[in-house]
């Protein structure tokens, strides 16, 4: 389905007494270029393997087969492109593209470096459904997509238009251990991952049976070794009592963290634990706003912090985030999007972790470089993607609004 619009930007008028203060416009000198055009796509990308967490051991969810993501590619009369996308996984991805496609033409006119500006003009374009979410899940996509139009036309990575504390940002791997995976193909997937230059590795937890997970574990630290960084992630699967004995019995394995271990909006339970253990615990991935981490932050609920760029509302919002757990001496792993994570990883002023996942690599045409443990900045300016063809063959729905110059 492709449906095209061609939406004039909004003009001035004046209602108001004589008195009223002037509201600022951005029409003056220093606006250089205007956005003139906007491609909405969503794209289903089909897994190979269904994949099962502890999720959907506990039966909360069903496998996971495929993942939904909207694309925004955005376009100024001075010939700058950005790209962007957010995504959602097992249910959402209409929705997401429902709303960008509602609320695109609000950005058509407007100067494409005033993003903070525009992210608020975009959440209240849809205030009635609120600034978490969905509604800022799709805001999240045009956000980028200016983002990296930003750095292509200074012709810079985005790290370094964000100003980059580091060029390559520690990297461990998540697809390789999931709970549906046999112990020995998760071994090997171990092995694999290491020598391809990726530096920890993750495991999934949170079998209903406990001795099935710390027998798993077992496996893995004696075939990787104490030296290498080992986490594992328990999605949310286990209640306060489960959480602190699984956390205790987990001491011995020497964890760069325990990821999740509770429901996402515990922040009084993970505050408990993170003062009971000595594993650092690490959560927010599945928090889709800054408020929500703050809720996290202010009961000192996590030592790592895991937000996730797409979906709390964009890279605007992920900077507001990031100064927060700075100043709160936290760690830092952004959650999935390598692609985009990296720069703002790479910009974050303590050593932080970034999560590998090969999922998204049929997407798109160019490969992020890992070696020696640590994923590299390429000195492709913006984020340094392009679609590829299999993307846009995957393409189920589009919608454009203005003119392509």
């Amino acid at each position: 389905m492709v449906s095209t619009t061609n939406t004039t930007s909004p003009t001035a008028c004046s209602a108001g007494p004589s008195t009223a203060l002037p509201v600022a416009r951005t029409g003056g000198e220093a606006v250089l270029d205007r956005i003139s055009w906007l491609r909405l796509s969503s794209v289903t990308l089909p897994l190979t393997t269904p994949i099962s967490d502890a999720k959907v051991f506990t039966g909360r969810q069903k496998p996971m087969t495929e993942v939904a993501f909207l694309f925004v590619e955005v376009a100024t009369e001075q010939g700058h492109e950005g790209i962007g996308f957010g995504y959602s996984k097992r249910a959402g991805g209409p929705g997401q593209f429902a709303h960008a496609r509602e609320i695109a033409g609000e950005l058509l006119g407007e100067d494409p470096s005033d993003i903070g500006r525009l992210w608020t003009k975009l959440v209240w374009a849809g205030a009635s459904v609120g600034r978490s979410g969905l509604a800022t899940q799709a805001v999240a996509a045009f956000d980028i997509a200016l983002w990296d139009l930003k750095a292509k036309r200074a012709g810079l990575p985005l790290a370094k238009l964000l100003g980059a504390h580091r060029d390559s940002v520690r990297c461990y791997n998540t697809s390789g251990g999931f709970l549906h995976t046999p112990t020995e193909q998760v071994l090997e997937n171990a092995t694999a991952s290491l020598e391809s230059g990726i530096g920890g590795i993750k495991l999934k937890v949170g079998h209903p049976d406990g001795k099935y997970d710390l027998a798993r574990l077992t496996a893995v630290r004696e075939h990787i070794g104490d030296g290498v960084p080992l986490m594992v992630d328990a999605n949310q699967q286990w209640d306060r009592p489960t959480a602190q004995r699984m956390g205790r019995a987990l001491e011995p394995f020497g964890l760069t963290w325990i990821e999740e271990p509770l429901d996402a909006y515990d922040a009084q339970g993970h505050a408990a634990l993170a003062a009971a253990l000595d594993t650092p615990v690490a959560t927010g991935e599945m928090l889709s706003s800054v408020a929500e981490h703050m809720e996290l932050i202010r009961h000192g609920a996590a030592d790592v912090v895991q937000p996730d760029a797409p979906r709390i509302g964009g890279i605007t919002q992920f900077l507001k985030l990031a100064a927060l757990a700075e100043h709160h001496r936290l760690q830092l792993a952004p959650h999935f999007a390598m692609e985009i994570h990296l720069h703002l990883a790479a910009a974050y002023p303590t050593e932080p972790w970034v999560e590998h996942f090969d999922w998204l690599e049929p997407l798109f045409n160019e490969r992020l470089e890992i070696r020696d443990g640590r994923m590299h900045v390429s000195g492709r300016p913006g984020l340094g993607f392009t679609l590829s063809d299999r993307a846009r063959a995957w393409t189920v729905a589009t919608h454009e609004a203005g003119t392509r110059p």
